[in-house]
């Protein structure tokens, strides 16, 4: 079974309420539930851990490697600047996506320029919650196909 870590980063807790014309309707418990409802059908395992801190989220990322076989993260604003996440990342060696609710590109400038991209295997933004969804699948791909 396909084992995968979902990381959601700072203020993800509040989806659902938080600027809804921005980040939709859906909330943090429904966005899981889909989540895992995904990871079933799939055949999958999913562990998902959020966190408004910095260190937690490295810390999950460093436990994923005795584990998982790939990560699925939201970094929210840590994307931006944490080239501690972005280390953490590249030091697990697992596939990685990252993944953006809103469409980082067509808001703010500072938010269009990701320290993480460089070391995820792809991003999917813009989408909303279904985000996650496609990222859980794609996981799911690159895994088999790395095995093939």
């Amino acid at each position: 079974m396909i084992k995968c870590l979902v990381l959601h980063g700072p203020n993800l807790n509040l989806l659902g309420t938080r600027e809804p014309e921005v980040y939709g309707k859906t909330t943090f418990d429904d966005l899981n539930r889909s989540i895992k409802e995904t990871a079933s059908r799939l055949g999958m395992e999913v562990r998902i851990i959020q966190s408004n801190s910095e260190g937690q989220l490295i810390d999950a990322i460093h436990d994923a490697m005795t584990w998982a076989q790939g990560i699925v993260i939201n970094p929210g604003a840590y994307t931006h600047y944490s080239y501690a996440i972005r280390d953490a990342i590249a030091a697990a060696r697992l596939p990685a996506i990252e993944v953006h609710v809103s469409n980082v590109h067509a808001r703010d400038e500072w938010r269009r320029h990701s320290v993480v991209a460089p070391v995820v295997v792809g991003q999917i933004v813009g989408l909303g919650p279904r985000g996650y969804l496609m990222a859980i699948e794609a996981m799911k791909n690159l895994i088999e196909e790395s095995h093939r």
